[in-house]
């Protein structure tokens, strides 16, 4: 297929056969809801003590890279996506690739990396006895305390990362966010994707000829 992006409407296909602001919400919470039991297990083993948080850091990231990277690129969407029956395919109808994958989720990623930086500068100003006194809620409210600028800019900026994101979902005529824009992809309703690329194949025959 060309390097082209998707018409906004395919001639033969009734209705939007991209996927909008509901479904895409939903897959979210779906993933969010399905990711509960590890996320939960690492918050557990980093309430054990700081030495346990640094440990936990790895694989935390590993598990969201796997999730958000290798899970799109190997089935085109997280499982939340796939349950809601929509597909992230790049911008041209081809399957996404490792580098849009990479890409769609830099953001996030590098967001996930500020959060743990600030985390561990602000870990170094208690001591490990203070940190495993504590339950989670009465932690994190310390946490937040110690070291608030650090921890606002942070929030500030996944939050601001978030709401545009949904902002620019809304009023784009394909239903892509911020993230799609930066790797190149869409994300259509997978039962229309046979069709999207027999009515994209068919266009570029026709132009051959």
């Amino acid at each position: 297929m060309k390097n082209e992006l998707l018409p906004k409407r395919f001639s033969g296909l009734n209705g939007d056969v991209y996927a909008g602001f509901g479904p895409r919400v939903a897959a979210k919470i779906l993933d969010v809801i399905i990711m509960l039991p590890i996320m939960g297990l690492l918050l557990y083993i980093e309430g054990l003590s700081k030495s346990a948080y640094f440990y936990a850091v790895v694989p935390y990231l590993l598990v969201v890279v796997i999730y958000e990277v290798v899970l799109v690129k190997i089935y085109g969407g997280t499982p939340g996506k796939l349950i809601m029956g929509i597909k992230i395919i790049q911008k041209n109808g081809d399957d996404i690739d490792w580098r849009a994958a990479c890409y769609r989720y830099s953001v996030e990623f590098f967001l996930a990396i500020l959060a743990v930086f600030v985390m561990i500068l602000t870990l170094n100003m208690i001591d490990d006895s203070t940190y495993i006194s504590m339950g989670f809620v009465k932690r994190y409210q310390l946490l937040s305390s110690i070291n608030p600028i650090p921890n606002q800019v942070q929030s500030w900026l996944s939050g601001v990362w978030t709401i545009s994101g949904l902002i620019v979902l809304v009023f784009d005529a394909r239903k892509r966010s911020t993230h799609d824009f930066i790797a190149g992809t869409v994300v259509v309703k997978a039962m229309t994707l046979d069709k999207i690329r027999e009515i994209v194949n068919q266009s570029d025959t026709e132009e051959a000829e």
